[in-house]
């Protein structure tokens, strides 16, 4: 179900900084059409630490009813917060989400028991599947391979979104972890690699701006098309780059603005990307077709 290339769908904002709902709606519709295998509302690329429980669950609800069943949603469920998140995850689960995805707690830097203990608890709140989602640099706190064979004994903990960055660490997760576990990438750059050993897919960034050729990407690792997935990856490769030039979602947000599909909010704490590093995600999208360098700079 989660194999394929998902969307950490952005959540876009009108000037007064309230959710704006018809953009996510065509955001949704383009990622479906454009043949994405699963979509990933209310992550960290959705800002969901800025959002209120109402307004998560309102961006989940317009996902499920955009996605028409079409393509999987996972929502994001996780935090610092232990019986909060579980509380959330038995939330998602009656409104009929597919899974779940779970950020590692941010800033306590749980001991591997304690991250144990922080899923299993999340687990046996809901019968949902659930990806762990491991990102030290930006939580950290990194999910030793050890410890993820331990959450993998927990029968709906089905797979990891691994972005420790260490492709080392990727392949000795495979060692340890059954093979039905889904191993995917939570970094756009490392994706090949990572698919390579093994892994199933991708939660994506760059896949909100260039969906189609990101699904493309994953599909032909999957069925052993290394040449064309290297292909993709050297024409892509920028744009997984630049989308991190600044404080992620910073700078994907605001080449979706240049290519017309949402308007250039953010909530505090991100900022806008500062106008130097403007000029270099106009240049990468121009380059790669996804704008004209016109349009981009109107926005």
């Amino acid at each position: 179900m989660f194999a394929g290339c998902g969307t950490a769908l952005v959540t876009p904002f009108r000037s007064d900084l309230s959710l704006d709902e018809d953009a996510l709606r065509r955001l949704i519709r383009w990622q479906v059409e454009s043949g994405i295998h699963f979509l990933v509302p209310c992550g960290t690329t959705g800002e969901s630490p800025t959002l209120s429980k109402k307004e998560h669950l309102r961006v989940v609800e317009i996902t499920l009813e955009e996605a028409k069943g079409k393509v999987p949603v996972v929502a994001g469920a996780g935090g610092y917060n232990t019986q909060e998140v579980a509380s959330l995850a038995r939330e998602l689960e009656a409104m009929e989400v597919d899974g779940l995805l779970s950020v590692t707690p941010y800033y306590n830097r749980p001991t591997p028991q304690g991250l144990y203990q922080h899923y299993k608890m999340i687990a046996a709140a809901t019968r949902l599947p659930i990806i762990v989602y491991n990102v030290p640099s930006r939580t950290g706190t990194n999910i030793a391979p050890a410890t993820l064979a331990q959450l993998a004994s927990i029968d709906n903990i089905i797979g990891v979104k691994e972005a420790s960055g260490s492709i080392s660490q990727m392949a000795q997760i495979f060692q340890v972890v059954p093979r039905t576990f889904a191993v995917l990438s939570g970094d756009d750059a490392v994706t090949l690699p990572l698919m390579a050993l093994g892994g199933v897919g991708l939660i994506s960034v760059a896949s909100n701006e260039a969906p189609a050729e990101m699904a493309d990407l994953c599909s032909a690792c999957l069925q052993g098309d290394f040449a064309r997935a290297r292909e993709l990856h050297r024409r892509y490769h920028s744009l997984m780059e630049i989308n991190f030039i600044e404080t992620s979602p910073g700078p994907v947000k605001a080449a979706l603005a240049m290519m017309g599909r949402i308007e250039p909010y953010y909530r505090l704490p991100i900022v806008p990307p500062q106008p130097e590093s403007r000029v270099k995600i106009e240049k990468v999208l121009a380059e790669i077709g996804l704008v004209t360098p016109v349009a981009a700079s109107v926005n």
